[in-house]
């Protein structure tokens, strides 16, 4: 397994998806197991004062996106990932920064996401999303991210 410095994870991200770098985007908080992304509210208000929903949709995605790229990288894997489907719930509006957290789930279930995609080239995994304001959870989004091997995959252990 190799550690992946998240600074250069960020601007690797900013520089692949131009619209996250107009998003206001703070700097990442990686501990191996969750991912925070902050973001500022002003590039991301609507016609109310509040968190567009579109940009909270948008980064709750790309947080789960970026915790399984993560993974995906320390484990040196190769791989293409998609979101497959998600549900938003809008629970309150933010109107002050916010951001977006979600952990990895159980050991259980990474290592049978690992082996299934060593195995077969391709496996789902299923993550919750929160988008917060402070401890207030303002919107959850739970996702289902597909990773497909780009050629043959190696155990690195």
């Amino acid at each position: 397994m190799s550690q992946v410095d998240i600074a250069e994870f960020r601007t690797w991200l900013l520089g692949q998806i131009p619209l996250l770098g107009h998003m206001g985007l703070g700097d990442f908080d990686w501990n191996g197991r969750r991912l925070e992304i902050p973001a500022s509210l002003a590039p991301n208000v609507n016609d109310k004062g509040t968190g567009f929903g579109g940009s909270q949709a948008t980064l709750a995605t790309i947080c789960g996106w970026s915790l399984i790229t993560l993974l995906l990288r320390e484990q040196g894997l190769d791989c293409d990932l998609v979101i497959a489907d998600s549900h938003l719930d809008y629970r309150a509006p933010v109107d002050g920064d916010f951001s977006a957290r979600t952990d990895l789930p159980d050991t259980t279930a990474v290592d049978n996401f690992l082996k299934r995609l060593r195995n077969r080239g391709r496996a789902p995994l299923e993550l919750t999303i929160d988008v917060r304001q402070g401890d207030k959870v303002a919107m959850q989004m739970r996702g289902r991210y597909v990773a497909i091997a780009r050629g043959p995959q190696t155990v690195d252990s």
